[in-house]
């Protein structure tokens, strides 16, 4: 079976190094031919949670590898488009898409550029930082769930969940993606906004009273608009999933604390944002999402004005 996993980011490279272990065809696909290179020649290493080193192939040329089984989307949502674009000739055929991302949106993007029929939907909350290229800090284990839009349950979805179970990846089929994904979306909306404002790991958003009290309120206003849109959480109690995640990945420096880190575009307008789009045309009343909103773009457009 050949996998292709699109983006040497922290949770691609970790995704990519635990699927060898299933000696399966791994092949990272990166819009960086340089950076190709070097994973091609170095390969990928694990520390933390898991420590291992792995072969893996790499590539900036899909011609070079050629049809693909199962494409693994691990970009940021900001790119999906163009990702989608770039591994399109991965599956000319047959194959699937399975999209690891955050936010909401991506897998309509995915089902504009490959057709619904071939896009599985997924959600994951395992914990990975990029310590260098290749090299991955595995922070938090957690469970990884897959699904199809329309709730199907496929011969597909039953692979994919067996091969990641192989990896070491907590792994689940839901009928329910969607509420998945929101399920997810509410968590994140708790987190990583925080983190990249503070600077903090996502454990230690728990040793403070403002950072609590403002997670609480953010948590409290995105299940608001999740339940005006009907959409039913994978949890009953969330903000104690939130702060529950929080523990299980206490040393993880979030994906958008990683990317201020590194002064790049954020994820805002995947999260928090769209709490904030949906609470507006649903009548409800989002401020403190959108004050994390206006503060993470205001240290987006800054980067070059900030006193270090």
């Amino acid at each position: 079976m050949k996998i292709v996993i699109v983006g040497p980011g922290a949770l691609g490279s970790l995704i990519a190094a635990l699927l060898t272990k299933t000696k399966e065809d791994i092949w990272l696909l990166d819009k960086d031919e340089a950076r190709a290179a070097l994973l091609e020649r170095k390969g990928l290493r694990l520390e933390g949670l898991a420590s291992m080193e792995a072969k893996v192939n790499a590539s900036a040329d899909p011609k070079e590898i050629g049809a693909a089984d199962l494409v693994i989307l691990c970009v940021k949502s900001y790119d999906t488009k163009k990702a989608m674009t770039l591994a399109r000739p991965l599956v000319p055929e047959r194959g699937a898409v399975l999209t690891l991302q955050n936010g909401i949106g991506n897998i309509e993007i995915a089902n504009e550029v490959m057709g619904e029929e071939r896009v599985i939907g997924g959600v994951t909350i395992v914990g990975a930082t990029l310590v260098d290229t290749g090299v991955v800090r595995y922070t938090g284990k957690g469970e990884t769930v897959i699904g199809k839009i329309d709730g199907s349950i496929t011969v597909e979805l039953r692979t994919i969940r067996e091969l990641f179970i192989r990896a070491g990846l907590q792994t689940r089929i839901s009928r329910d993606i969607k509420g998945a994904l929101w399920s997810k979306l509410v968590i994140n909306a708790g987190i990583n906004a925080l983190t990249a404002l503070t600077r903090l790991p996502n454990g230690k958003l728990l040793d403070y009273e403002g950072t609590r009290t403002v997670m609480r309120q953010a948590v409290t206003e995105a299940v608001k608009v999740a339940k005006r849109k009907r959409i039913k959480l994978t949890y009953d109690d969330p903000l104690s999933k939130v702060e529950a995640v929080c523990e299980a990945t206490a040393g993880n420096i979030s994906s958008m604390l990683q990317d201020v880190l590194k002064k790049r575009r954020t994820e805002i307008d995947a999260i928090n944002a769209v709490i904030v789009r949906h609470g507006q045309e649903s009548g409800i009343p989002v401020p403190v999402n959108t004050l994390l909103v206006e503060l993470v773009k205001t240290i987006e457009s800054s980067y070059g004005a900030a006193v270090s």
